[in-house]
């Protein structure tokens, strides 16, 4: 069935076999004025197929009128948009039998699917009919103006420089007047100090006493430290672990304060 051809194309589907001319004008004039000037064409027993007879975004208006609560589903309501134009209108026309608190269910169940579908502005409505033994469910909804893969610069806010306005400057302090000529003066590095040389060792001209130490170290141990060897921290006997860096004792096995050190035969034979 088509109307005289005025003005774009509003196309009606529905899940029943007939449907009669009167509710297809009701739709219609849910749409407004430019839907009542469109080609209308008509498709049947639609709920049996899953794919609308027409080409991509080519409908300006789509009216599916219904009796049943499953149609038109999630997986129609995809086609439905897919056959819309960008900023088309879809109109979902049910009858149904049933209490009004039933229909407010039904109009909210509508309105989701179609948000949930990628519609804007769902909007149900209810409306009576045939002394109450009918009642009329409506809900409309628009698709997205723009194409899927469609892109747009987006408008960037210029922000303006944050600016701090100190309105008295008399609590600020200068830093460098709280520096002394003693700090500004440059450290001088003592030369020839024992602590400062890469070397743990004495230097020349040695003050702290590291010398006279080595120099002890350098004699090596008497007989009589080997046979009565004696320690002034008491450590000594116990191994190089408990022994100072000037142990004279270092080196040695451990042994009893006291008593004689004994070397092993081959303690002097190299390891390797």
């Amino acid at each position: 069935m088509e109307a005289k051809a005025t003005q774009g194309v509003a196309l009606v589907i529905s899940d029943e076999q007939v449907v009669q001319m009167t509710t297809i004008n009701d739709a219609l004039r849910e749409l407004g004025k430019e839907a009542l000037q469109c080609d209308v064409q008509l498709y049947t027993q639609s709920s049996s197929q899953s794919k609308l007879p027409v080409e991509s975004s080519s409908i300006e208006f789509l009216i599916c009128i219904s009796r049943s609560h499953a149609y038109p589903d999630g997986s129609w309501f995809d086609e439905i948009s897919r056959a819309l134009k960008p900023g088309g209108t879809i109109l979902v026309y049910k009858v149904l039998q049933a209490a009004p608190k039933e229909t407010e269910k039904v109009i909210i169940s509508l309105e989701r699917q179609l948000l949930l579908a990628g519609f804007s502005d769902a909007k149900g409505v209810q409306q009576s009919s045939n002394a109450g033994l009918q009642y009329v469910v409506t809900a409309k909804a628009k698709k997205a103006s723009w194409k899927i893969g469609t892109s747009f610069a987006l408008k960037k806010g210029t922000k303006a420089p944050i600016k701090l306005q100190m309105d008295d400057d008399s609590d600020l302090i200068d830093e460098d007047s709280l520096l002394t000529e003693e700090d500004l003066k440059k450290p001088q590095i003592p030369v020839g100090d024992c602590e400062i040389s890469t070397t743990k060792k004495a230097c020349k001209n040695c003050t702290c006493g590291r010398a006279e130490e080595e120099e002890k170290v350098k004699l090596g141990l008497t007989t009589e430290q080997l046979n009565n060897p004696q320690s002034s921290c008491g450590s000594c006997g116990l191994g190089d672990a408990f022994r100072c860096g000037t142990c004279p004792y270092k080196g040695l096995p451990p042994f009893k304060l006291g008593e004689k050190v004994s070397l092993s035969s081959n303690f002097l034979v190299a390891d390797i």
